[in-house]
């Protein structure tokens, strides 16, 4: 599997025949100085882990010109039916689809969950994280947004995941030294990949307290440059 990371929380997966974004916030996006077009090239599915909109980003439009199909909550897949998106596979908490080569279950995560419109907040479902499965491919988990919970032992037991995107930036998610500890309390990845981090200025500018917190811990830590794709196996 090849992963990029086009700062914040956008990613790509690429393996067998598939080409997955998760979050693909690239308008607007201060840590993404690339062409949309080329980073998007290609993609078969969209998975956005909640509706906010340096989350949702790009969704319709990369949508519309790839062709690719939408996979999130119920909620938030009819709020973008009606913005236009005509290709998408709705979803919700603890719930597992199929998405031809691999799946997509979306897991739990403590965070809010609304767009805000004309000053106006409206719910979009609930936050969540998503666990990617492929066979031969490491198990993904991103985490989207989210806090510590104990419950995350259960997200380990459950789907064993490999490879993990821990939000680090706090104020909005997990700081640095929390989401170590999350790491290193309930998982044993054979990597993570920090992010949400080093996009906003109100937010941790770098990982390098969460890599110090990581020492020690026998979990490689992946810090990648933004564009540059890492293999993971």
């Amino acid at each position: 599997m090849r992963i990029t990371w086009f700062g914040h929380s956008a990613f790509r997966l690429d393996f067998s025949d598939k080409v997955v974004l998760i979050d693909p916030f690239f308008t607007g996006n201060p840590a993404f100085d690339g062409d949309r077009a080329r980073a998007t090239e290609g993609a078969t599915h969209i998975i956005i882990t909640h509706g906010h909109g340096d989350h949702v980003g790009d969704a319709v439009e990369i949508a519309k010109a790839t062709g690719a199909k939408v996979v999130t909550n119920y909620d938030l897949c009819m709020w973008l039916a009606s913005k236009g998106l005509e290709t998408f596979d709705p979803m919700n908490t603890g719930g597992t689809t199929d998405q031809g080569g691999f799946t997509v279950t979306l897991v739990r995560a403590d965070h809010s969950a609304a767009m805000i419109e004309a000053g106006v907040a409206f719910p979009l479902g609930s936050a969540n994280g998503a666990i990617i499965k492929a066979p031969g491919e490491p198990t993904v988990y991103h985490m989207g947004d989210t806090d510590i919970f104990g419950d995350m032992a259960l997200i380990a037991e459950l789907h064993q995941p490999e490879v993990i995107m821990a939000p680090i930036g706090d104020r909005f998610t997990m700081g640095p030294e929390t989401a170590a500890l999350a790491i290193k309390r309930f998982f044993k990845p054979k990597a993570v990949i920090p992010c949400h981090y080093g996009s906003f200025p109100i937010i941790e500018p770098t990982a390098d307290r969460f890599v110090a917190a990581m020492d020690g811990s026998g979990i490689q830590v992946v810090v990648p440059h933004k564009h540059t794709a890492v293999r993971v196996t």
